[in-house]
């Protein structure tokens, strides 16, 4: 016989899942700011994925820098990068940067902008997995680096 008690869990989880619960376990902004990328660089999400988005901070003035983004699961599994294509707006100041990235690696893609690393940078990361539909995610990657007092480099040397 069942008891009263799993009828009442199972019915609570069904609720849960019908009326959309399950968007908690998402993670959202605030929270993968709190995260430790493993490239030191700015986590966001991106549909299923996970973004990194890595530049380099010691660009003060615009000049021709690289820009990385690592593909992971929401449990941090590489996805891998051969066949995607991606695109990424910079704003920096009154500047606007547009690089195309290509696949460098295995879960990798990478291009070079011509940017300043100033504090209230913002980029708009596009990708294109194969057979996927194209996924978007915004940044603020320098805001976070200082919010954090961090002066090194956010890049990891590729």
């Amino acid at each position: 016989m069942i008891s009263k008690n799993r009828i009442a869990a199972g019915l609570v989880l069904a609720l849960s899942l019908a009326t959309g619960a399950t968007s908690a376990l998402a993670h959202d902004d605030a929270y993968l700011d709190t995260v430790k990328a493993p490239n030191g660089g700015q986590l966001r999400m991106a549909g299923m994925y996970h973004y990194e988005l890595v530049l380099p901070k010691d660009a003060k003035e615009a000049k021709e820098s690289p820009v990385v983004v690592y593909l992971t699961d929401h449990a941090g599994q590489k996805i891998p990068s051969a066949g995607a294509t991606g695109t990424v707006t910079i704003l920096a100041g009154k500047l606007k940067a547009s690089v195309t990235l290509q696949p460098d690696g295995d879960n990798r893609l990478k291009g070079v902008a011509k940017y300043a690393a100033v504090p209230d940078l913002k980029a708009v990361v596009s990708i294109t997995l194969p057979g996927k539909a194209a996924e978007q995610a915004r940044f603020t990657p320098m805001a976070m680096a200082m919010a954090m007092g961090k002066d090194a480099p956010m890049q990891k040397k590729p």
